[in-house]
């Protein structure tokens, strides 16, 4: 009675897509756990931010991957940039934090659209490439610069992910910070 009642007041979604996450973040590299330990990073650094400055928070980009931190974004100004950095390393568990936060306050919607549609062609092209595990690659994009993160197998694979990242329309520069299992 109680699945039937799940079912019926639409908490299925949420149980399936649970289990969605969790059968992806076993088949990562870095396991369950890991997954776990960067999502547990990843909430507290963006409840740091939150409480900063909603702004802040906004504005900003990150990506956890093994207890370290890639930090994108466009801030308004260097002290926001510092910000983000100080609050991201007070979170419990971070190794190492890596800033790629632009000082920017000029880019706009069409920017921010156009930095969404490398990274979806990207992670296209990543998934349906049968050399590269896709799922153990994090992707950003700002201001047209893409940001991969995540664990390679090989250098074969990470070589044919930023190639992929190379040769789509606007993308300006590839910035890898894969590591090799």
């Amino acid at each position: 009675m109680v699945a039937v009642t799940a079912f019926a007041s639409g908490c299925a979604p949420v149980v399936i897509g649970g289990a969605a996450t969790a059968g992806v973040a076993a088949s990562e590299h870095r396991g369950l756990k890991g997954f776990a330990n960067d999502t547990q990073i990843q909430a507290e650094i963006n409840h740091l931010w939150f409480q900063h400055s909603m702004d802040l928070h906004r504005r900003m980009g990150l990506t956890v991957n093994d207890g370290r931190v890639l930090l994108t974004g466009r801030a308004t100004d260097p002290q926001m940039r510092l910000d983000a950095v100080r609050l991201a390393w007070q979170a419990k568990g971070v190794q190492e934090v890596i800033n790629e936060i632009q000082v920017d306050n000029e880019s706009g919607l069409m920017d921010s659209a156009r930095d969404t549609w490398i990274s979806t062609q990207l992670r296209t092209r990543l998934t349906f490439d049968s050399r590269i595990h896709s799922q153990n690659y994090n992707i950003d994009t700002v201001n047209g610069v893409v940001y991969l993160m995540g664990l390679g197998v090989s250098q074969d694979e990470v070589d044919r992910a930023v190639d992929h990242a190379r040769s789509l329309p606007n993308v300006q520069r590839v910035v890898n910070y894969v590591r090799l299992l």
